[in-house]
């Protein structure tokens, strides 16, 4: 199937290399020249503006935007709105606002043209162990797109299956699933980044405490020289917080110990804010979503283990490196996230 990717990023470049490694055809757009011609030494077409994009593709055209959320991924969403023709289909896959994604589709809904919005978790692993997805969109849309979803999907792996699943989606089981109407693809992934926060506040804090168990402030015979990495590294064999997240932590600890390389800065997406503020539309107590959310700001300006391990596990998954920002952030105006 030929699809169109704009955006070679961290994720943009290997999602086109593992749909290409499918047999799948990808004409590649990015703004940088070198980007988009070394991907063309790959195996995909690199065209030097969307309007050549449009016209490379054969209908009914699909294109797939993989760009950080906010002005440039609206301006790109618009452009491609005005060179596309009814039944072509436009795919956010970045990290937009599920609100942005209901106000788009209703925006190009008169000209005929498809919008599908993909939640897209994987980061920089993605090209080996595939992506999951939280599409949202028209039916006919993604079902025509289901080529390109499977193949960018996991797939089953060797994750044992669930029981009594009869009569439940089965691409679920693959790895992606069409979560429902417009905006709720991003909806659901949002929510995931927010559950994210959590689960990795969770471990940073619990291994801050372990570190800390040597404090001076504790009676010597309470004080134990405890090895971050084994841990990490037992936890991972069997134990019942075995995760993604754990072994990107025991990676970083066996190679680095006391997390030397990070800081402690931690930066958000957008997607925990997101979270929140659904939280709070919905009237839903969300203590541990929200706080954590919160210690992210105040890494900002004061950093501890818990917050090196915070930014090692972002670093792990997708490649995130501390950045201090020039000015204050706002939500609507988040980073692409993984």
């Amino acid at each position: 199937m030929q699809i169109g990717i704009i955006g070679l990023g961290r994720m943009g470049a290997n999602i086109a290399r593992r749909l290409m490694k499918a047999g799948h055809s990808c004409v590649v757009f990015d703004i940088n020249a070198a980007t988009r011609e070394g991907l063309g030494h790959e195996g995909a077409t690199p065209v030097a503006s969307i309007e050549a994009m449009a016209k490379e593709l054969a209908a009914p055209r699909a294109v797939w935007v993989m760009l950080p959320a906010g002005p440039v991924t609206e301006s790109t969403v618009n452009q491609l709105a005005s060179l596309l023709s009814p039944g072509d289909t436009i795919i956010d896959g970045g990290n937009s606002y599920y609100k942005d994604d209901i106000r788009r589709a209703k925006q190009i809904e008169a000209t005929g043209i498809h919008y599908v919005d993909v939640g897209t978790s994987g980061g920089v692993w993605g090209l080996d162990r595939g992506y999951c997805m939280m599409i949202g969109g028209p039916k006919s849309a993604v079902d025509y797109l289901d080529p390109i979803f499977a193949t960018l999907a996991p797939g089953i792996g060797d994750i044992p299956r669930t029981p009594n699943r009869e009569g439940h989606d089965p691409r679920a089981e693959q790895g992606y699933l069409h979560a429902g109407p417009t905006g709720s693809g991003h909806f659901v992934k949002m929510i995931h980044n927010g559950i994210e926060y959590g689960l990795m506040q969770a471990y940073a804090e619990g291994f801050d405490i372990l570190k800390n168990k040597l404090s001076t402030d504790l009676p010597v015979d309470e004080r134990f020289v405890l090895n971050m990495a084994d841990i990490a590294e037992v936890w991972r064999r069997g134990s019942v917080v075995s995760s993604w997240l754990l072994d990107l932590s025991a990676i970083a600890l066996a190679s680095d110990p006391q997390l030397a390389n990070f800081s402690g800065f931690v930066q958000d997406s957008g997607e925990g804010r997101w979270t929140v503020e659904a939280a709070i539309e919905e009237a839903i107590p969300a203590e541990v979503l929200t706080a954590a959310l919160f210690t992210r700001f105040r890494s900002r300006q004061d950093h501890n283990f818990a917050e090196k391990m915070l930014s090692a596990m972002r670093f792990g998954f997708g490649g995130h490196v501390e950045q201090k920002p020039a000015g204050p952030t706002t939500v609507s105006t988040p980073n692409q996230g993984k």
